[in-house]
């Protein structure tokens, strides 16, 4: 085979094949040190010196991607720029809740198609999608850069995950392989602005993830308005497709909330949002709108997110109010942007999910 740009991703195999090792066990040994997060060969020590420089020589390291741009905050968000094998720049994060846990959050394009008109990510437009062994090296850099243990992974960087579905799911089969990272499937949320075709391939699939979707308001001519993909998928329809999913998978989904300030807050998207919400097994999480130059946008005081959150008690929605985290560093939700990718300027996007 020809040479990869990463071993990351890679079957024992493939790993093999590619290094031209004569012997399994050598594949294994080198996959051993990348589950540990060493990508580059001189630092595997129980390899032979001589095959240590010829894999160096022939690949660089184990990677395709470097780490070009680091940032942290006072919560503990650590966000990364970083360069892909063809100069595209793509951000990662790391969130630390209340408890310690750390999340990676994980980019899944570079850009994002989708139009979303309250997210920084949609100014960028789409380049591409990102192969697995780049959405897995994300979650090796973060490790690499913090002393904390990532537990929990959520696809709600930048991109779309359900446009990517192939390399979205070949990566979280890499994390939950026993043999590498061990990643528990109820500790990996991939979140969604609603793309059924998507929706409807975990559904056939049968996965332990965890599924969020980004659904803003129930009301269906304010959604198309804010978020194109209802345009082509509405919210009729993404409910009989989340209801498919749980009858099939069984599990609770996530609906992200995004509170615009005098936009969706109001008596009415609360009762819209309770007859949406009828039939199906949610918790919605409240994310006060993060602000993004350039768009016409507001965050909500506290007193009108209080208001609509009482709204919820009353109409007896189950809902959790997100703190932000990362905001200081362009790290929260809604905030990621490489503008043009050619500047190699940043900015960043999301949190995480309990387990």
């Amino acid at each position: 085979m020809n040479t990869p740009h990463s071993l990351y991703g890679l079957e024992l195999d493939e790993i093999q094949a590619a290094l031209g090792l004569e012997k399994a066990y050598q594949a294994k040994q080198i996959c051993d040190w990348l589950t540990k997060g060493v990508t580059t060969f001189s630092e595997m020590t129980n390899i032979s010196k001589a095959q240590r420089e010829r894999f160096t020589a022939l690949m660089g390291s184990a990677t395709s991607s470097s780490v070009i741009e680091k940032s942290g905050d006072e919560s503990g968000a650590l966000k990364l720029g970083i360069k892909t094998h063809d100069g595209m720049v793509i951000e990662a994060v790391l969130l630390t809740d209340e408890r310690g846990r750390a999340t990676a959050c994980l980019s899944s394009q570079v850009g994002c198609a989708q139009g979303c008109s309250f997210c920084k990510t949609a100014t960028m437009g789409f380049e591409r999608n990102l192969e697995a062994f780049e959405i897995i090296e994300q979650y090796v850099h973060l490790q690499q850069h913090s002393t904390r243990t990532i537990t929990h992974l959520v696809y709600m960087g930048m991109g779309e995950p359900m446009a990517n579905t192939t390399e979205v799911l070949k990566s979280i089969a890499h994390f939950h392989d026993p043999a590498r990272f061990n990643i528990s499937l109820r500790r990996i949320t991939v979140s969604t602005c609603g793309l059924i075709s998507g929706i409807e391939r975990l559904t056939r699939d049968r996965l332990g993830i965890k599924l969020a979707v980004s659904l803003v308001t129930a009301d269906n001519r304010l959604r198309s308005q804010i978020m194109p993909v209802n345009k082509r998928y509405n919210i009729h329809e993404l409910k009989d497709a989340l209801i498919a999913y749980q009858r099939a998978v069984g599990k609770r989904v996530t609906i992200e909330y995004c509170l615009l300030g005098g936009v969706n807050t109001d008596e009415v998207n609360a009762y819209k949002l309770a007859d949406w919400l009828s039939g199906l097994d949610a918790l919605v999480n409240l994310i006060p709108w993060n602000p993004a130059e350039g768009l016409p946008y507001t965050t909500p005081s506290e007193a009108e997110i209080d208001r609509f959150s009482r709204l919820l008690d009353t109409l007896h929605i189950t809902y959790t109010r997100r703190r932000s985290r990362g905001q200081a560093i362009d790290g929260a939700c809604g905030q990621l942007a490489v503008p043009l990718n050619k500047g190699l300027e940043y900015h960043l996007l999301t949190d995480d999910e309990d387990d």
